[in-house]
């Protein structure tokens, strides 16, 4: 998608900054962090919400979450604890088009979260 903010920062049109890389995601740090980490995980493939994943595209969650498991052991929040968040549609909070989590982690997260 020519307009998606993910997209472009995928495509490295938009800048960021870039943790983690490889064929099938990205992980840079979020702009405006809710925790000390604060990642945001995205597949290179546009998928716009949760709602868009298909069964033939169902491994591209397990890897995401694969890599999440690392970035929490590279982050150092693997060992106290750490939170991923999906957030899908208008009321669930989501603000970009892009499907994505939330790795947050480096403090106590309370609950429930909002």
């Amino acid at each position: 998608m020519s307009d998606c903010i993910f997209c472009k920062i995928a495509a490295k049109e938009i800048p960021a900054s870039v943790v983690y890389e490889d064929e099938k995601v990205l992980a840079f740090k979020d702009i405006n962090p809710a925790a000390p980490v604060h990642v945001l995980v995205i597949p290179k493939q546009h998928f716009s919400s949760a709602m868009d994943i298909g069964e033939k595209d169902a491994d591209i969650i397990a890897h995401i979450f694969k890599v999440c498991q690392k970035l929490a052991v590279d982050l150092g929040i693997a060992d106290r604890g750490f939170r991923i968040v999906n957030n899908c549609g208008q009321d669930g909070g989501q603000t970009v088009g892009h499907i994505h989590f939330h790795l947050l982690g480096g403090r106590n997260l309370g609950w429930p979260p909002g």
